[in-house]
């Protein structure tokens, strides 16, 4: 069992780093023409004017989980050497195939820069999956803990990284707290009502209240000893990526601006809530997460536009970050789309369950 569930966490981390990359080097998805140049004539390019040390080392850092994750994918299969040697020449033609395809995009310039920090990027990732790949994910202490601490159920994986997807979705600085499915932002539609202070802060509070409450129920249902404790762990991780979040992006004195009086009520609510139902027996613990997803989604689409958001949004210039705000952007507006139906099709063993 443990090495089908290696198998299956590996492959998923890997298929979904793949269409993480794919997504952050075409965003924005939009303006698709052909120029009529030669797509190659990159390749042949001096050396850009421009370039900063904090481009090269995002571009090695972009693809250096791809080559780990791909290694560890292929070691069960082939020879570590040539496991190290597929996952560099497929991070390579995979940035190669990005490259391309931004010829393409009027928003988007094609670099050979980039394309050698990304294949070095799949070559270190590579080496460092066939060195101490198998201590992580199999042999080491890590691989322990996580099988005597996650449920033997089928979905484990899965929901391991729609936890880690939910950790991404508080990077984004112009989300409510806790508040993800925003189908409006994602399709760019207008606010179904307009703002009225009193209004929001309850909005505000039963989104931050209902997200938690899902969020934490989900993270309790994958766990198997110290689930209550190590779920409280995880909601404390997640404040203080929001709080790391708006001081690196925003600056360091909005580090703290997403704690408003619906937020502090919200939190307070929702930890109450997820601290109770984590007593329920499993069937009702599911039910409960997945009406708290539905009822924060529902309430996020209808919120109204927060002014004061916006205005402190004035002061982010995305710059570098551009696209990896495309990319949290995305994953914050379809993460309850993808949890509500994973916890239809979570089971957990029978031995598992406390009924």
């Amino acid at each position: 069992m443990a090495n089908n569930s290696r198998t299956h966490l590996t492959l998923y981390l890997t298929s979904g780093y793949v269409l993480l990359i794919i997504y952050a080097s075409l965003y924005p998805l939009t303006g698709w023409h052909d120029s009529g140049g030669n797509p190659l004539a990159f390749l042949g390019s001096a050396w850009p004017r421009y370039w900063t040390g904090f481009d090269l080392a995002t571009n090695v850092a972009a693809y250096l989980p791809f080559g780990f994750f791909c290694t560890a994918a292929l070691r069960g299969r082939v020879a570590p050497n040539a496991a190290w040697l597929t996952a560099a020449m497929l991070g390579g033609g995979l940035s190669l195939l990005m490259e391309l395809l931004q010829n393409y995009l009027p928003s988007r310039i094609p670099s050979n820069l980039d394309l050698g920090c990304n294949a070095a990027g799949a070559v270190l990732g590579g080496l460092i999956g066939s060195r101490w790949g198998s201590l992580a994910l199999d042999e080491g202490r890590l691989a322990h803990w996580r099988r005597r601490t996650m449920m033997h159920a089928y979905g484990v994986d899965m929901g391991v990284l729609l936890i880690m997807a939910w950790l991404m979705t508080q990077l984004s600085p112009e989300t409510l707290l806790f508040g993800s499915g925003n189908l409006r932002q994602m399709l760019d539609l207008p606010p179904v009502q307009p703002f009225l202070p009193e209004r929001f802060v309850s909005l505000e509070a039963a989104i931050a209240a209902a997200g938690l409450l899902a969020a934490g129920l989900i993270a309790t249902l994958l766990l198997r000893r110290q689930a209550r404790l190590l779920t409280a762990g995880l909601l404390l991780a997640a404040l203080l990526i929001k709080t790391l979040a708006h001081a690196l992006l925003m600056e360091p004195a909005a580090a703290l601006a997403w704690i408003t009086p619906g937020n502090g009520a919200g939190m307070a609510i929702g930890l109450v809530m997820w601290w109770a139902a984590s007593f329920l027996i499993f069937p009702l613990q599911r039910a409960v997460a997945a009406l708290a997803l539905l009822f924060a989604t529902v309430m996020v689409n209808v919120a109204p536009e927060n002014p004061y958001l916006l205005n402190t949004l004035h002061i982010w210039n995305p710059g570098q970050f551009l696209n990896f705000n495309g990319l949290t952007r995305l994953i914050c507006s379809l993460w309850p789309f993808l949890a509500l139906p994973w916890l239809m099709i979570y089971r957990p063993e029978r031995h598992e369950l406390n009924y």
